[in-house]
């Protein structure tokens, strides 16, 4: 159920990437980490939060996704939004608690 590997890390972080809301409730309820990281986005938040899904990155969220997790290509959640113009996404995470002055060792920006 976590097993890392490929370009999105897990399954829970590529059914968020491809916004399978139905796939990523499942995932969870049989007992998968929202919080695992690896892959290309770092984690399951910010591969759902860089394509604009909306209703999984809420899901995420209500599930204990940590809105400030660091890693993956664009660093955070908030910033692989805002990398994309995901404006919905930005306002979600930032009602969430989302930090816009995070930084990471990889982005300092």
């Amino acid at each position: 159920l976590n097993a890392e590997g490929g370009r999105y890390g897990n399954a829970l972080q590529a059914a968020a990437y491809q916004g399978k809301e139905s796939v990523v409730y499942l995932l969870l309820k049989r007992g998968a980490e929202v919080n695992a990281k690896g892959g290309y986005y770092g984690n399951a938040l910010q591969a759902a939060a860089s394509r604009g899904n909306e209703s999984v990155v809420q899901l995420l969220l209500e599930r204990g996704a940590e809105v400030n997790a660091k890693g993956g290509r664009f660093g955070n959640a908030l910033k692989a939004a805002k990398a994309f113009n995901r404006e919905s996404i930005v306002q979600l995470l930032l009602t969430h608690g989302a930090d816009p002055n995070l930084r990471s060792r990889q982005h300092d920006t």
